[in-house]
């Protein structure tokens, strides 16, 4: 669909658009807009260590370089006739991007239609990609009225002239995630939602001064597959953390739950357990000490691989979750200051793994360590999740400092948790469970070479 510029309207006026970097140096962007306690210029994070800064990728580029909000006000709304308005183009994470708005609908009736676009595709060599998590509300007079929605999308531009994009969608106003996978010819160069809103609602506290207000957020995404990595500018973050933080538990918590079961059952096989026991009492401390580390980068291609699922919108939030209780992991091996940094020394739990240089390495005996992971509880459920404390996912919405802080902290404990267990998992599954079995088979072997000998003397 082709959008038409607003200028040509003369009815739709663009403002700023403001990354999150030129928000850190002006203090400017979203203060009007976030009627919250959050931390911005001047003022210390409240935050866990970790969660406000990335490792610079091989570009030299951090989430809050590829964030940026953009906020387009169309005056004269009333007086539009026109069946499509355009904002002027913006620039976010490199890319450059429009809003485009249907005010009577797209092949729909009384719905407003809204829609976020790629600005130049048609100028783009075949085999471009973006991916990018973004949100865009349309602003009531009332911040916690404010209508949102957001996806997580990539989308590229095929070498047989399809444009194919996956599309992810959660409306906070009905808490449903909808999924969409759509192939479409190359004229299709935006997405979005074709029933936003109902045109009814929009005069109910939209409309201020007969103008409407447009906001978008747009996070474009990184990926690194040699390591854990930060999606998320830190105030986007946050809000993505009202939304999806018992998604992100419930994922972490599956994750920790199944590799504890299975070695629970390893516990509770008596016989198999003692066998295991006493191959691993058997054998010398070096040949423990080798099998009780492994690299880094082999293990967090792994992990990484595991939980970026790029089609799953909550990836962002659990990435970031790794990221953060892989640098308090960094921070504890480093110094027993890093315990405090991250939370009070009697809530940190006694460590599973350490960091040595470039290697995991386990901290305690093996049979220990497995015991403890099997049978050590998890962390309780917040009950009062952030969805509980607020009535939707609106980032318009007033919260305190303490409760973005408890979320924070909680998420990266999860995440400290779940990199622990993952570590201790793929270390006894790859290397010594692997070496027990070749003992056992081999214990085998012998124990039939020798009833052939017997059976050879007789």
């Amino acid at each position: 669909m082709a959008g038409i510029s607003s200028e040509e309207c003369g009815v739709g006026r663009s403002t700023d658009v403001i990354s999150s970097g030129q928000r850190c140096q002006s203090g400017e962007a979203l203060a009007e807009r976030r009627s919250s306690e959050q931390v911005e210029n001047g003022t210390p994070s409240t935050s866990p260590p970790y969660w406000d800064s990335d490792d610079s990728d091989d570009t030299g580029t951090e989430p809050f370089e590829l964030y940026g909000n953009y906020t387009w006000k169309i005056e004269k709304f009333s007086q539009i006739n026109k069946r499509e308005l355009r904002s002027n183009a913006f620039e976010v994470g490199g890319y450059k991007w429009y809003i485009l708005i249907y005010p009577q609908g797209c092949d729909v009736c009384n719905h407003l239609s809204l829609f976020l676009c790629v600005a130049n595709h048609d100028k783009l060599l075949p085999g471009w990609s973006h991916f990018a998590q973004f949100t865009i509300a349309v602003v009531n007079k009332d911040p916690k009225k404010s209508k949102y929605s957001g996806w997580l999308v990539r989308w590229w531009f095929s070498c047989n002239g399809v444009f194919e994009f996956a599309m992810f969608c959660l409306n906070t106003e009905n808490a449903k995630i909808c999924r969409y996978i759509a192939s479409v010819w190359k004229k299709e160069h935006d997405w979005g939602w074709k029933k936003f809103m109902e045109l009814s609602k929009v005069l109910d506290g939209f409309i201020d001064a007969d103008t409407l207000i447009i906001e978008a957020q747009v996070q474009v995404i990184r990926e690194r597959a040699d390591r854990l990595f930060c999606c998320l500018d830190c105030l986007y973050r946050r809000e993505r953390v009202r939304v999806y933080l018992t998604n992100v538990e419930q994922i972490c918590r599956r994750f920790v739950e199944e590799k504890r079961g299975k070695l629970g059952k390893l516990i509770e096989d008596k016989a198999r357990w003692s066998s295991f026991c006493g191959f691993w009492l058997g054998i010398d401390q070096n040949a423990r000490r080798r099998m009780s580390r492994e690299k880094m980068d082999s293990i967090l291609k792994v992990v990484g691989k595991h939980f970026f699922i790029e089609k799953e919108v909550t990836s962002t939030l659990v990435m970031d979750s790794l990221y953060s209780g892989l640098k308090a992991l960094e921070g504890q091996t480093k110094s027993k200051k890093g315990r405090a940094k991250l939370l009070d020394a009697e809530e940190m739990p006694a460590p599973i793994v350490c960091v040595e240089e470039d290697m995991f390495v386990l901290v305690d005996d093996v049979l220990l360590l497995l015991e403890r992971a099997a049978l050590e509880p998890l962390p309780p459920k917040d009950e009062k999740g952030p969805q509980n404390r607020t009535k939707d996912g609106g980032p318009g919405e007033d919260f305190n400092k303490d409760s973005i802080n408890q979320d924070e902290r909680r998420l990266t404990e999860l995440g400290r948790r779940t990199v622990e267990i993952f570590v201790l998992a793929h270390i006894f599954s790859n290397k010594i469970e692997v070496s027990y079995q070749e003992a056992v088979t081999s214990k085998r072997q012998e124990l039939i070479c020798d009833e052939e000998a017997e059976v050879t003397q007789m």
